[in-house]
């Protein structure tokens, strides 16, 4: 008995286009518009830590004090080509945005010089990360230990980058796909819409989640399998999930979260307060408090 093999893939190739053409999995790409890419945005990520710590990422072999307005210089400027690139990108993508081709194009360079100018700002506030860090662990014998090593600084790299992003209206999709590339490498599950003070400390960290709308304070430290989420769904008059609304914790500043913990809903946790392993939090704990089984 003969198959008909072309029967069958016209079929397929037939019921697959009517499924999508009702637009929910369905992307319609204008003409020469370019979509965002995960290779090239972790170009950009990568172009970023070799900025952020130079002589630990990229050619570092010939970095020193004379050579280093040279190397930072170079990487700067290939850094705002390929991220002007990926923010026009991102514009295209999103089909609520009415601007013409060349206003993107324009509003992406903007966009990517005022995150250059912020790189300052950024490298500063890691500086206090990587200090809590050491502090906290140890085990570490040196920062340059925590820069190349330590997935928590992994993900508070990448989360200070694509929060600044965000910040500064770029698509949601362009930070989300920079978090998730940490979230892939170490486990650690960080939204770019999260407001995370300095001296951020992250222990291990596989399991970690911190949601949307979490406010963490300074000097907070989190432990591996920390959840910071949200306890419910509010639904709209259509049992829709109604989006952007504060759904998750607040930690002031000095709290503890040790490994296991579970925080839930817009609950705040006071200042200098320890949550204890494998607790499940869902109200207010006072300032100073210890949670604990």
């Amino acid at each position: 008995m003969q198959t008909n093999y072309n029967a069958k893939i016209q079929k397929a190739v037939e019921q697959l286009v009517a499924m999508q053409l009702d637009g929910s999995l369905y992307h319609c790409n204008q003409d020469g518009e370019p979509n965002p890419s995960i290779e090239e945005l972790r170009e950009i990520i990568s172009l970023c830590r070799t900025i952020l710590f130079p002589g630990f990422f990229g050619d570092n072999s010939s970095v020193n004090t004379t050579t280093l307005p040279y190397h930072v210089g170079v990487n700067m400027e290939r850094l705002f080509v390929k991220l002007s690139g990926q923010l026009y990108a991102g514009m295209c993508f999103d089909s609520d945005n009415n601007l013409s081709s060349a206003e993107r194009k324009c509003a992406a360079k903007d966009m990517a010089s005022c995150f250059i100018e912020k790189l300052p700002e950024i490298r500063g506030i890691l500086t206090t990360d990587v200090d809590a860090i050491f502090c906290g662990d140890p085990a570490a014998k040196n920062s340059g230990e925590i820069i190349l090593s330590y997935p928590g600084i992994k993900a508070i790299v990448n989360y200070r980058i694509a929060h600044c992003l965000l910040t500064l209206g770029a698509n949601i999709l362009i930070p989300r796909i920079i978090t998730e590339m940490a979230h892939s490498e170490t486990g650690i599950d960080i939204h770019p819409g999260a407001t995370i003070g300095e001296r951020f400390a992250i222990d291990h960290g596989t399991g970690i989640v911190v949601g949307e709308t979490c406010i963490i304070g300074n000097n907070v430290k989190l432990y591996q399998g920390v959840t910071l989420g949200a306890k419910s769904f509010p639904t709209d008059e259509n049992n829709n999930p109604i989006k952007g609304i504060p759904r998750h914790p607040i930690l002031e500043d000095n709290v503890v979260v040790y490994a296991g913990a579970t925080i839930l809903g817009r609950v705040t946790i006071g200042k200098d307060s320890v949550i204890g392993g494998n607790t499940w939090v869902t109200h207010d704990v006072a300032a100073g408090s210890v949670v604990t089984i």
